[in-house]
């Protein structure tokens, strides 16, 4: 065929597209009032994962399945703007790694709001602020974020999402080449560099902010400054880019939580997070995990922390696939109770990978 008549069918098919989007838009209104009345979230984690689902395994080959999830991310975005909207925090200020999980997940139409802390996005959730926040809480190759960790054992917000997000740290400075005086980062990405900048910058004072696109922020005020922290952040900050992917591993990947205050529902597919802590007693950690064992739980994380105002005790955060809401789950639960204590459960939620 000619290019113009695949072009007229290309337009065809694009009338047809906006007509349907526009119907789309108008039954999410109508599911908008139904959930205002009775009080339900806005956001519907399990009901986004399972369309996500059902949609990848009715395509034929013809188009990738990231292509397919970043078109129906936008159009998830405008359909919860037609229900009323969602207020999303973030670590902040803008284009931090957090900030690209949060759009990654609920996609560029969502009212993202930047948080100064991990603790102040859990309290912008608990206070009804925002009716969801994204936090990191472990990075493939340095291990669990302990200010997530520590956020999670003084909170009662609950966990209904997770979103992995690829790292690729930059070097960022106002100019191409010259000295740089100071670095500034995220503690995280200054280990996940730890021995590129061993190598080019020894002589650099480091310095850690609470997130990399602070760093960024202060590289662009600040002479003979630069930062590690992603290309995206080079654009709003006005930074050039030195050198690129200066992270020691390939690889680099971080998961985020999606924090609400409604639990969300079972799809088949599920992970479940947990933390504990044990008795003194020789084998107890052994004795815990072997009930999820026996009950034939796949157990995808162990992480420990110490114990706040309890020398030498710890807390354990543990990972599980499968969801609360399963009466096999509820009874290896159950066990569990006998075997810890004060068992929590911090969410049952859509398994991502």
């Amino acid at each position: 065929m000619k290019l113009s008549s695949l072009r007229t069918k290309v337009d065809r098919l694009d009338d047809q597209l906006v007509r349907l989007l526009e119907q789309r838009a108008g039954i999410a209104r109508q599911i908008g009032r139904q959930k205002l009345e009775s009080g339900q979230s806005v956001f519907a984690p399990a009901r986004e994962a399972a369309l996500f689902r059902r949609l990848s395994a009715r395509l034929k080959g013809t188009m990738d399945q990231d292509n397919l999830k970043a078109i129906y991310r936008e159009i998830l975005a405008t359909g919860r703007h037609c229900q009323g909207g969602t207020r999303v925090a973030f670590l902040g200020p803008a284009a931090s790694y957090c900030h690209q999980a949060a759009r990654e997940r609920f996609g560029a139409a969502t009212d993202l709001v930047p948080c100064p802390t991990i603790a102040e996005i859990f309290s912008a959730v608990e206070r009804g602020e925002v009716e969801a926040g994204v936090v990191p809480i472990e990075n493939s190759n340095e291990g669990a974020v302990g200010a997530t960790q520590e956020a999670l054992l003084n909170s009662h917000v609950t966990i209904c999402g997770e979103v992995y997000l690829p790292i690729r740290h930059a070097l960022l400075s106002k100019t191409k080449s010259g000295p740089i005086r100071v670095l500034y980062s995220h503690p995280q990405a200054l280990a996940q560099c730890r021995h590129w900048l061993a190598m080019n910058l020894s002589k650099t004072k480091l310095v850690e902010v609470a997130s990399t696109a602070e760093g960024a922020r202060r590289a662009s005020v600040e002479r003979g400054a630069a930062a590690l922290a992603s290309p995206w952040a080079a654009q709003l900050y006005r930074l050039v880019v030195r050198q690129r992917d200066v992270q020691d591993r390939s690889g680099n990947s971080t998961r985020f939580y999606i924090l609400g205050q409604e639990p969300a529902g079972a799809t088949g597919k599920d992970k479940t997070s947990l933390l504990f802590t044990l008795p003194h007693r020789a084998g107890a950690l052994h004795r815990a995990l072997g009930v999820l064992a026996s009950k034939k739980l796949n157990l995808l994380s162990v992480e420990s922390r110490p114990a706040p105002g309890k020398p030498w005790e710890y807390v354990f955060f543990v990972d599980v696939r499968g969801h609360i809401d399963r009466p096999e789950f509820r009874k290896a639960l159950l066990k569990l109770q006998n075997h810890t204590q004060d068992l929590r459960i911090l969410g049952s939620y859509p398994e991502e990978r």
